[in-house]
């Protein structure tokens, strides 16, 4: 059974409420998976362009720095090795791929998992919108979000496309992450206390992505119907 959440308003009062999909906002979180889909997002991060040179790389020391016998020392042959000051490294990192592979399954599995702890906790809000008017104020934006939620870091999930003015109005407070439904991820939800969507923006998020055929496919049957009639 679906359970509901009120609707807010940027002063604070309640217009309607929207249904919390049991299969979304009511799953078990499984903690070990979301700690794999997270690592696997921060090592995807990574841009692996770290790099040292070995002793081959490194200019000069081509001649031997004293002779072989009699000095007492050491013997050495290069004063580019690496017990040199300003030799080469041994075993050092070198350029790579820290991606990990995630099917989709698992990362829509932990999504799911983490909204689901954030509902539960009373942690996810719904609202209206954000700021009325033509232009934006980062003001009222402020003010709105404290009215819903008094938590240090925010998530506020908006249709980038339809809510520009929100999303001018939220995006240089320091407390508010913004990020558009399609983007929404496990890590955003987990480092984030609260998460607020726009009503729209929910709406795009439960609906989910477009099942079964392709657009172009249904396209194609709807005009090969019509062509029959």
């Amino acid at each position: 059974m679906s359970a509901t959440l009120d609707v807010r308003t940027p002063d604070g009062s309640t217009d309607g409420s929207v249904e919390l999909p049991a299969e979304i906002f009511d799953v078990q979180a499984n903690v070990a998976l979301m700690h794999q889909v997270v690592t696997a997002q921060l090592a995807a991060a990574r841009q692996g362009t770290h790099a040292t040179k070995t002793r081959g790389q490194v200019s000069g020391g081509g001649k031997k720095p004293y002779r072989q016998k009699g000095t007492g020392n050491a013997r050495q042959g290069s004063i580019r090795a690496p017990q040199f000051t300003g030799g080469g490294t041994v075993h050092g990192p070198q350029p790579r791929d820290y991606t990990q592979r995630t099917p989709k399954k698992m990362k829509a599995a932990a999504l799911r998992g983490a909204l689901s702890d954030r509902a539960r906790a009373g942690q996810l809000h719904v609202v209206t919108h954000v700021v009325g008017g033509e232009s934006p104020s980062t003001k009222a934006a402020k003010s709105a979000v404290r009215i819903w939620t008094e938590a240090k870091r925010v998530l506020v999930v908006l249709n980038r496309s339809e809510e520009a003015n929100s999303w001018l109005s939220l995006r240089n407070l320091e407390h508010v992450h913004l990020i558009d439904p399609g983007q929404l991820n496990t890590y955003d939800v987990l480092v984030n206390d609260d998460v607020v969507f726009s009503k729209a923006a929910f709406e795009r998020f439960v609906a989910g992505p477009v099942q079964g055929r392709s657009a172009k496919a249904a396209a194609v049957a709807a005009s090969a119907e019509e062509a029959q009639q």
